[in-house]
């Protein structure tokens, strides 16, 4: 019997260093996108194309895909994008799959994108619109899905809505993003069931955050719904600098290992994912590493023996 896939999409070149101390140089950025695809995660999300004022570990992005580029890098990269301009700076930087951020709720949206939550849905609309023309695949991914740290727990029903216009618009994938590690099993086990219900899995992902602990078990809740696409970060790497108390997301050591352990298939290496996670840990020298990993290396040293 094949094992059913779960697609990891590795946000941490993106999302893990936008808010790290260090800002890695270009090819130490490429090294650890290299490393992450070596390993054989399926889809990396690369970098983000914002305001190198707001976010200085972000600059270069284009040369990034450049260089991906010229080094005919195999593994399917995204982007992230704020607002049409990002769109358009990462049209002319040949992406072919971007990221754009909205919100549930209003707080969010202000203090992220200095707009409202409606008018990074309008954006986003006509972010769609261009993209079926360019033919550029649009992740639309749904901001402090559970709880906001500024305007405090999200309606379930805003995030219904919000799934229900933007499969509706054609996004290719809606993923909920826990921003602040909020949630709990119970709650994403609701929601995500509600939404699979209403639209399928297909196109329906989650993006956690293991701020108190609950990043893995809320991916486990997903699961049992019937979520199939996760974001996760190399070595727990993550943080959004925008929204306080939101620290490193899910690592991808642990829910690569949780997943193959329970029988799917994800096409990772996990000896080689070890090494992608050494090397986050050596660039940044703030990597926490993932729950699983002082554990996962010791037994796969002794599977090699």
């Amino acid at each position: 019997m094949t094992p059913e896939t779960v697609m990891i999409t590795d946000v941490g070149p993106r999302d893990g260093l936008q808010n790290q101390p260090k800002i890695l140089t270009l090819e130490q950025r490429l090294a650890l996108v290299q490393a992450i695809a070596d390993a054989g995660v399926p889809q990396i999300e690369v970098g983000s194309f914002v305001s190198p004022k707001a976010v200085p570990a972000m600059a270069g992005t284009d040369q990034v895909f450049a260089s991906l580029e010229k080094a005919q890098f195999a593994t399917p990269t995204i982007a992230l994008i704020p607002n049409m301009k990002g769109y358009e700076l990462a049209r002319a930087a040949g992406a072919k799959t971007v990221t754009m951020v909205l919100y549930a709720s209003d707080g969010m949206a202000q203090k992220n994108a200095s707009m409202t939550m409606a008018q990074a849905d309008e954006i986003t609309l006509e972010i769609l619109r261009l993209a079926k023309q360019d033919g550029i695949e649009v992740i639309a991914t749904i901001a402090v899905a559970f709880a906001c740290p500024f305007d405090g727990p999200t309606a379930a029903s805003t995030v219904e809505k919000g799934v229900a216009r933007f499969m509706k618009a054609g996004a290719d994938q809606v993923v909920l993003a826990d921003t602040i590690g909020a949630a709990d099993p119970q709650q994403v086990r609701a929601l995500t069931a509600t939404l699979v219900e209403q639209h399928g899995a297909g196109r329906l992902g989650c993006h956690f955050h293991d701020t108190r602990a609950m990043g893995l078990a809320n991916v486990y809740a997903a699961v049992e719904s019937g979520i199939r696409r996760f974001d996760s970060s190399i070595a727990g790497l993550g943080g959004c600098p925008f929204a306080p108390g939101a620290s490193g997301n899910v690592a991808t050591d642990d829910i690569a290992m949780m997943l193959q352990q329970m029988g799917f298939a994800t096409g990772i290496d996990l000896n080689k994912l070890m090494q992608a996670s050494d090397l986050a840990q050596a660039l940044t020298g703030t990597a926490p590493g993932g729950r699983s990993k002082p554990w996962l290396q010791g037994y796969l040293t002794k599977q090699a023996s």
